[in-house]
């Protein structure tokens, strides 16, 4: 782990990692993009082909529901049972009153309010590559299903046989989910994102990935909706010297395991800092005066997972503005919230949960204004709307009143 000083320019760096952008990424992606755009299912085979190494034909993208209820018999038969408590704790944490309209009457011919709809379709992108995530099929299909989505899509690349991993299939199936498609990289954010003949448009796209799958959801961003541009998984450790450096030294290893996985200590303890840099290979460790400093270190990182790991850390959560999740007191790891907690464990990555939140049922859910006035009130507002009308120089909107006025 290496030290690092807050007045550094690799500091500079860190603060503003989200905004690191690879031109040879961007380039690659917007061809995969563009061409899955233009061609459909003719260019989604054609990526497939070269990048997982699986022929598939147009009617092998989609998984059959044979396939998928066939899935629990690969499986170890405690699997479901296991998955349970997950589950449930996760439907629970989304179990919460919905999004309620809004109605506003002033007494006088003005109704003003909000409704509120689930979107219609939502597509979930699970990652493969060397282990599948598992859990993030249900930190993302549940809160979907629990604003009321109409159909939940879900891709996942296929393995080098052309099938998809059990695990997924089984928790899709438990989950209720619509469609499942072996597909995966930035050609499967662009399928769901434009449609071919194959693949349904969806609203809204969300879920990690890889460079790939990051910069082909910033692309599409317009055409659909997405949750978050994820970056690399990370962590920061604000501890002093009454944390256990064993919790402290084993969260940071754990987060790190992620490819691409970032560590922050900031920390009061040179002890504790001097064990990090012995034991912990990467990552970064800020050593900070007081824990007044370590709050405003973390404000500044604004990380994924927060962990504070020091006495009476209620104290310090009160001004923790900028984190995707937060982790109070020794027996809190990230590990809880990845797998069985409740929250999603979709976060905002790369500094960008300063103006960026967890994965919830608001983010499935479109919100409408209503307008509603009498003749009565819209005379009251003749005036103003004339004179700011003709300000901006859009005489017709004035029209529009006038008529109905006369």
């Amino acid at each position: 782990m290496k030290m690092l000083s807050t007045t550094s320019q690799e500091w500079q760096r860190l603060c503003t990692r989200q905004l690191l952008r690879r031109r040879r990424i961007e380039e690659r992606v917007r061809s995969i993009v563009d061409s899955v755009a233009q061609e459909g299912d003719e260019a989604l085979l054609r990526f497939t082909r070269r990048f997982d190494g699986v022929r598939l034909t147009v009617k092998q993208l989609r998984v059959t529901e044979a396939e998928i209820s066939g899935a629990f018999q690969h499986l170890d038969p405690k699997f479901a049972l296991q998955l349970k408590t997950a589950i449930q704790n996760v439907q629970g944490f989304y179990s919460r009153p919905r999004l309620k309209p809004v109605r506003i009457m002033d007494g006088d011919g003005v109704v003003l309010g909000e409704k509120f709809d689930p979107l219609e379709r939502v597509g979930v992108y699970i990652p493969g590559g060397t282990a599948s995530l598992v859990s993030t099929v249900y930190m993302t299909v549940i809160p979907a299903k629990k604003a009321g989505v109409q159909r939940v899509v879900l891709a996942t690349p296929p393995r080098k046989d052309g099938t998809v991993d059990p695990h997924i299939l089984a928790v899709a199936s438990l989950l209720d989910v619509d469609e499942v498609y072996r597909m995966g990289g930035a050609q499967a954010i662009a399928a769901m994102a434009f449609g071919t003949k194959t693949i349904p448009k969806v609203d809204k796209i969300v879920g990690p990935g890889n460079a790939y799958v990051a910069e082909a959801k910033r692309q599409v961003f317009g055409f659909v909706d997405v949750d978050t541009i994820a970056g690399p998984s990370e962590i920061a450790v604000i501890a002093n010297r009454y944390s256990n450096p064993q919790y402290v030294l084993a969260d940071l290893l754990g987060e790190t395991e992620h490819a691409g996985g970032l560590g922050f200590l900031i920390t009061t303890s040179k002890a504790l800092a001097k064990q990090a840099r012995q034991h912990v290979p990467g990552g970064f460790c800020i050593l900070v005066k007081n824990l007044e400093e370590a709050v405003s270190v973390a404000n500044r990182l604004a990380p994924e997972h927060l962990e504070i790991m020091v006495r009476s850390p209620q104290k310090l959560l009160k001004h923790i503005t900028h984190a995707g999740a937060i982790f109070l007191g020794p027996y809190s790891p990230v590990t809880v919230g990845d797998y069985v907690a409740g929250p999603s464990h979709v976060l905002p990555t790369g500094g960008s949960a300063r103006v960026f939140s967890g994965l919830g049922i608001d983010d499935f859910v479109r919100r409408t204004h209503v307008i509603s006035y009498t003749k009565k009130a819209l005379e009251r507002v003749r005036e103003p709307l004339e004179r700011l009308t003709a300000i901006e120089g859009l005489p017709r909107h004035f029209d529009a009143v006038k008529v109905r006025l006369q």
